[in-house]
């Protein structure tokens, strides 16, 4: 078993996926008071409030670090005052100062694509500056939920890092591959809902007032991977929503069990919050398929470090000594012939 903390935890969807790879959270963090109650109502604690407010030095050690993080304007001033001055006010801050005191051995960042652009690319820019000044390797890649088993198209980026003290040169990270996914929408799409219509005035006013491809409208017929569910969902937005056929005005808004058939929860997953929270909740979330995937691959890179750990040293090893002989081992297996 290994340990991980969850921050930015929102509902957690990725504590399921690392649960679901055999892994212990040790410690979450999450702000926001309605997201506490889901989190709560699903894994049995209420995660720790602000991040920002929080002693790394108080958070328990841990092989893994996961976070969602919102992506914002990092400073490009005052680089000689320090390797995490350019970040300060910022919450990717939390993250560096966390990984600078606790050292995990690996990590793994949640994001949108947009954050390799945000700021003509100087936003993503700082964030590798500082990880590779905190000695972790990283690496990166866009995985699309709709190629994980997931009826919704949905592009994130997934950064993962591992610690060059305790991996040495063995620092390559395979993601997972994704597959000819022909899970579509139309096979959880419920019938005869009537509880969340669409008012017929709403629609011929504002939904269909432009013939212009939008909003996205789906029936049981409907053989496609969705767009991509967004927070905002419940304001009904003719551009970015998708709109189901049924009900009494014969058009609604998708429901509890197909939001989670989107983003991939269980339909046993407990919601105990409104209509609108429920939306920018799962929203807000992480495809928990896609996480589940990159995280097997962090297990089996965790499983190469751990194994050869007990090869040389058994279970009383302290971590300085292994790292010196790992090192040392992995410098005459890459030494030329």
């Amino acid at each position: 078993m290994f340990s991980f903390i969850d921050l930015f935890a929102g509902i957690g969807g990725t504590r399921t996926a690392f649960e679901r790879n055999g892994g212990k959270c040790v410690f979450s963090s999450e702000w926001d008071k309605y997201s506490q109650q889901t989190y709560k109502a699903n894994f049995g604690e209420t995660p720790h409030g602000d991040i920002t407010k929080i002693n790394e030095n108080d958070i328990p050690d841990h092989d893994v670090l996961v976070a969602g993080f919102p992506c914002q304007p990092f400073s490009s001033v005052g680089k000689r005052q320090g390797f995490m001055h350019s970040t300060q006010g910022t919450l990717f801050y939390d993250i560096a100062r966390i990984l600078k005191a606790k050292r995990p051995a690996m990590f793994l960042l949640e994001n949108v694509p947009g954050l390799l652009t945000h700021d003509n690319g100087n936003t993503f820019k700082t964030i590798l500056d500082v990880l590779n000044k905190l000695e972790y390797e990283v690496l990166y890649k866009v995985l699309d939920a709709s190629e994980f088993g997931l009826p919704q198209k949905r592009k994130r980026i997934y950064i993962v890092g591992l610690d060059r003290n305790k991996f040495g040169k063995d620092t390559t990270f395979e993601f997972p591959t994704g597959t000819n996914n022909k899970v579509f929408i139309n096979q959880f799409l419920e019938e005869n809902v009537n509880d969340r219509p669409i008012s017929r005035h709403l629609q011929n006013a504002y939904i269909f007032k432009k013939n212009d491809g939008h909003p996205e409208i789906i029936d049981k017929n409907s053989e496609i991977h969705v767009k991509t569910l967004v927070a905002s969902y419940h304001k009904i937005q003719r551009i970015t929503g998708t709109f189901v056929i049924d009900g009494e005005t014969g058009l609604r808004l998708l429901t509890e069990n197909e939001c989670k058939a989107i983003m991939g929860f269980d339909k046993s997953f407990k919601v105990p919050v409104s209509r609108t929270q429920m939306y920018r909740q799962f929203g807000n979330s992480v495809a928990v398929p896609v996480v589940t995937a990159v995280a097997k691959k962090i297990v089996e890179k965790l499983n190469t470090f751990n194994s050869f750990n007990r090869q040389f040293y058994g279970k009383n090893i302290t971590e300085r000594s292994f790292v010196r002989v790992f090192q040392k081992t992995q410098e005459k297996e890459y030494q030329p012939s």
